[in-house]
């Protein structure tokens, strides 16, 4: 029997993953009453009059996770909705609780066989709806902790962990693709190979951890005078390099300026002392014409080597 439709006193506390839920429900009075158990229970909730209105609702940037369909609903049927959803293969996972009048084993398997993860029959018991919501709730945060993994295995994968800018095998990778893509528009791209001067000694005066944190902050100072789609990375050791899609010579010797500039207007802060870091800059651009990465990684590592024969704290170019 169910229970009366009375307030709980407890609020439940979803995580931000899944505190969202839709509820698809053309009967108005039993659709304000799932309405008021969940916010109840501290759910946040949307409405939906009929599958349709369902349907529009999931096209969000940022549908719900939690789902609460009926099964015979006007427009679009929760069957329906269920078949639909799973045919998208959306990541966030989203979790659907079909409520219908139908008990027949056959309608359940039905039903969950059209794509939702569970079912619960017309009329129901309050709390029941309740721990089944909560299981949904297990599931999603499960999930969420599966994405977060494996987006931290993809970042960990293309970035360097000392300093979170590209690591050297991404960023070649993404120098070869934007060499292929200036050649096809015909347009140039710059490149700076960027050495830390005499790096080695702060590393041997300081400590290693103190070298970690002038790397952070280098490459964070690149990283803010560069345009947000030019690409920075940690070529190895105390080399940085950074792709400047559709930058002729001299707008790649302005850049490679700016960022010789930042690097030595101010020490970095590191194991109690103020490290004084400078850095030379070798400058190439391709004309748009193909060329192979490593001829151009081989001009900008010869104007490096000028920059560093002209005294250091430089930039040269070829």
């Amino acid at each position: 029997m169910s229970q009366p439709l009375t307030r709980s006193t407890g609020l439940e506390r979803p995580g931000s993953s899944c505190d969202q839920v839709l509820v698809a429900e053309d009967d108005p009075m039993f659709r304000k009453i799932l309405k008021s158990w969940l916010e109840n229970w501290g759910y946040r909730v949307i409405v939906a009059e009929d599958g349709t209105a369902a349907w529009n609702i999931l096209q969000q940037e940022r549908p719900p996770e939690l789902l609460i369909l009926d099964w015979v609903m006007p427009g679009i049927d929760g069957l329906e909705l269920c078949r639909r959803i799973r045919e998208r293969q959306t990541t966030p996972y989203q979790y659907i609780l079909l409520v219908t009048a139908k008990d027949d084993a056959e309608d359940v398997v039905t039903g969950l066989e059209a794509g939702a993860d569970d079912h619960l029959t017309k009329p129901f018991d309050r709390s029941e709806l309740r721990a089944r919501l909560r299981v949904g709730r297990r599931i999603l945060t499960l999930q969420k902790g599966l994405i977060q993994a494996r987006e931290e295995l993809r970042f960990q994968a293309t970035h360097d962990i000392p300093t979170g800018i590209w690591n050297r095998g991404a960023l070649l990778d993404l120098l070869q693709r934007e060499i292929e893509r200036a050649s096809r528009s015909q347009s140039p791209t710059g490149l700076l190979m960027l050495d830390l001067d005499h790096f080695k000694k702060v590393n041997d005066t300081y400590g290693h951890l103190a070298g970690d944190v002038v790397l952070r902050e280098v490459a964070r100072r690149i990283s803010e005078v560069v345009r947000s789609y030019d690409l920075v990375g940690r070529y190895g050791g105390e080399e940085f390099l950074v792709v400047l899609p559709s930058c002729d010579k001299i707008q790649a010797l302005q850049s490679a300026e700016r960022i010789r500039s930042v690097i030595a207007e101010r020490p970095v802060l590191a194991a109690g002392a103020e490290i004084l870091v400078t850095a030379s800059i070798g400058v190439t651009v391709t004309t748009g014409s193909t060329v192979a990465e490593k001829e151009i990684l081989a001009i900008a590592d010869t104007a490096l080597y000028q920059a560093k024969s002209a005294g250091r704290n430089c930039t040269a170019a070829l």
